[in-house]
């Protein structure tokens, strides 16, 4: 099968598109004919060595797929031969095959495509999760997300206008913004010239974010750090910006506020049935057209440098997906 391949770090064009065994599922192991794969901000990372799980070279990048079943393990019975599915391999997406522990692997509405499917798990998990679990958000409740263009911000964005809140998005071009907009956003900031700190406090009167969700870090975190209401959470979700930023303590003390940190992948594997509680519930939504994954650019697998280059140098909105099959 082909795979891409990292075997030093570095940019996208260290990497190869080579052939290699196919896998086999162990014991409570799936093996998926992959269609589809979705590309994310750890795998930029990983790639650069810059993530805090590095496997043993060489490796295939990927941490999420969409395809079917072509293969069951034992002890794998959730899934059956054939299934269309989604799946969280953690590594190893960018394949023609891949292997992925059973309980990361949950069957796809018929409604859904594979692209769109490779490109669903990762964004509106990690944001479902956050909005729910993490921050308790409540209806009628300001919600301000970061980044609001990108794969997590955008799905921030429509499951908070699902949960009641009114949403802030702050992103920094006008185009960015404006598919915000489209996604339900009520009022939006540029923050590559606005003040995020003061137009925080004009749309909310004054009295700040009842939640903040930033996937970004960084200088925006510090300026929206004050901008949230009392009895706030803000929501550390990653640092797109590559900078992580350092908490003033005070802030929390004077704002009665929490900062609430967001790790989807372990919440994954320590409350597994609570995740598949979230999963059918974003399904339901998804099936009542409430969340519209914005897949905006797809390429073949072979254009894997061009893909990672789009997302490494912030021009992508939603999500981007390697197209692994068309036939």
């Amino acid at each position: 099968m082909k795979a891409v391949l990292c075997r030093s770090y570095g940019p996208p064009e260290n990497l190869t598109l080579e052939e290699v065994a196919d896998p086999r599922p162990g014991p409570g192991q799936v093996l998926i004919d992959v269609w589809s794969a979705g590309l994310n901000f750890p795998d930029t990372l990983q790639i650069a060595g810059k993530y805090q799980f590095q496997p043993p070279f060489p490796f295939t990048p990927g941490v999420e797929v969409a395809g079917t079943v072509a293969e069951v393990g034992d002890r794998a019975t959730n899934v059956r031969v054939g299934d269309r599915v989604m799946a969280l391999p953690g590594i190893g997406g960018m394949a023609e095959r891949a292997v992925v522990d059973a309980h990361s692997v949950v069957p796809i509405p018929e409604s859904m495509d594979f692209d769109t499917a490779g490109a669903f798990g990762l964004v509106y998990g990690t944001s479902y999760h956050a909005l729910k679990q993490r921050a308790r958000l409540q209806p009628g409740e300001t919600l301000l997300v970061l980044g609001a263009a990108g794969g997590v911000g955008l799905a921030a964005v429509e499951i908070g206008k699902a949960f009641g809140a009114r949403v802030i998005a702050a992103a920094s071009t006008d185009e960015k913004l404006g598919v915000a907009r489209v996604h339900g956003a009520d009022a939006l900031i540029n923050y590559s010239r606005e003040s995020l700190k003061d137009k925080i406090k004009e749309f909310t009167g004054g009295k700040g974010a009842d939640v903040i969700y930033d996937p970004v870090g960084g200088d925006l975190f510090d300026q929206s750090a004050r901008g949230v209401n009392w009895n706030g959470r803000i929501l550390v979700v990653g640092f797109a910006s590559g900078v992580i930023p350092k908490y003033p303590t005070n802030l929390a003390l004077l704002k009665g506020c929490q900062l609430v940190g967001v790790f989807w992948g372990e919440f994954l594997k320590r409350e597994p049935q609570v995740c598949r509680a979230n999963c059918a519930e974003l399904f339901a939504l998804y099936e009542q057209r409430k969340l519209k994954p914005l897949v905006s650019q797809v390429y073949p697998l072979a254009e894997f440098a061009s893909a990672f280059n789009t997302l490494i140098h912030r021009q992508a909105l939603g999500k981007i997906v390697l197209r692994v099959r068309d036939d």
